[in-house]
Order: structure tokens, then sequence, then C-alpha cells
């Protein structure tokens, strides 16, 4: 394979870099991030020197991966969701400690189909949501599978939007709180977040509509649903 070169003009240090997990690690979470690919030091630096190629949002906010072409078939498709069930509850009250809730996900790889899935009383959707990203890379970074090219597939943008916005940094920086000075709710999920996503040399997300055509997200949306059911309050 030939070698690449990576010019990070906007990140956390820009230059350039030899290898993939060095530019991702500089442009991981980096709000505006301005990077690009090229065969030779030489093209990569008479880049790196121009003037500033203008990057649309969406083509950075859901992409951790350096080559999107690489993704039209990427060796694991991965899909998360989580949900949970609040009843008699009104707009704005807390979650009840009998509320059921549940996480899933459903890992494509080599022919096989491997999910996992588990429930819990009085959990927030939201927590649920995070918990299943974090399950699902848990199982693919034990299995050694995080160098991978792979296609997480959410529902979320409670959990896409942190990842792919940098939001998650600036809380870090903040200590935990938000730009508008409130704690951070599941903190200890998202910390478990930063110290994954490092470990993911080729990891992409894409953002589905959910309950809608996506096959494998209506198929986590399944299986948690199924988790509740099954959930008995002791």
């Amino acid at each position: 394979m030939a070698k690449k070169f990576y010019a990070v003009k906007k990140g956390y240090q820009p230059g350039i870099y030899t290898s993939w997990p060095e530019c991702q690690r500089q442009v991981s979470g980096y709000a505006g991030a301005v990077y690009k690919g090229f065969p030779s030091r030489s093209t990569a630096l008479v880049w790196l020197k121009g003037a500033d190629t203008p990057v649309k949002p969406q083509q950075l906010s859901l992409s951790l991966a350096a080559d999107d072409a690489a993704f039209d078939s990427p060796a694991i498709r991965l899909y998360t969701d989580g949900g949970s069930r609040n009843h008699g509850n009104k707009r704005g009250q807390h979650v009840k400690s009998d509320d059921k809730a549940a996480w899933a996900y459903l890992i494509e790889y080599r022919q096989q189909r491997i999910t996992g899935t588990d429930g819990e009383f009085g959990a927030t959707n939201n927590k649920m949501e995070v918990t299943a990203l974090v399950k699902a890379l848990e199982y693919l970074l034990a299995y050694h599978l995080n160098d991978e090219t792979i296609l997480a597939t959410l529902d979320s943008h409670y959990v896409l939007d942190p990842i792919m916005k940098g939001w998650l940094y600036g809380w870090r920086r903040r200590g935990w709180v938000t730009a508008s000075g409130s704690p951070v709710a599941n903190r200890e999920l998202w910390e478990t977040v930063l110290r994954l996503l490092p470990q993911f040399s080729r990891l992409r997300f894409s953002w589905t509509k959910g309950h809608a055509v996506n096959q494998g997200n209506n198929t986590v949306d399944e299986l948690l649903n199924e988790t509740m059911d099954q959930m008995k309050k002791n």
C-alpha cells in the first residue's frame, strides 16, 4: 500500500502526519477541523501553506475517518439504540424508579450478526443511548476489531452531537459542565466514550431517522423493546 501523508490545517496541532491515527488525534472532536490526505509530503505541504479550503460542516460533522471511499463497504456495520418507557409521567418530570429502560447494539461482521442488550429500571432514554454505544465499542475492542473500518449508524443526536461537534472536549476542559454552566448528565459514560474513541483508527458515524427504513436501526429498536417487555420489578 502506498504511503499517505495527512495535512492538518485546522486542528489541535496543525502540521503533516504520516499515519491516520496521528492525524485523527489532532482532528477528532475539534470543531471545524480542516484536514486532507495526500500521496506525497510535498503536495501535502503545498496544500497546508495555501489558502484555506472551504469545508462544509456536514462533510466533517459525522466522520472520524480519513477515507470516505473505504466506507462504501465497511468491514463492520454497527447499530446502537436506547429507549425508555415512562408511564404516567408528565413533561419535565423525572424518570420514575419503576420506569423500564434498555439499550441494544447490533454488529454485522463477516456474515455474523452479533447483538447485545440489557435493561435498567429508572434510567433515562439518554443514558441508554450512550450506554449502547459504550457497550458496542467495548465489545469491538475486546475482540481486537478496533482497527477495522467501522460504520456506526445511530438515530440519536444526543450521542452524535457531543462526539462530532466537539462538545465532549469542551465539557472536559470546563470540568464537566456545559457552556451554560450546568453539570453534564451521564458524565461517567461520556468519560468512557472519550477513553474509547482514540482506540479506534477507522471509525465513522452516520445518522439515520429512527423507526424508519434502516433495517439495522429497526433491529436494535426491536431488541431493546423485547428486553423491556421481559423486565420485571422485584
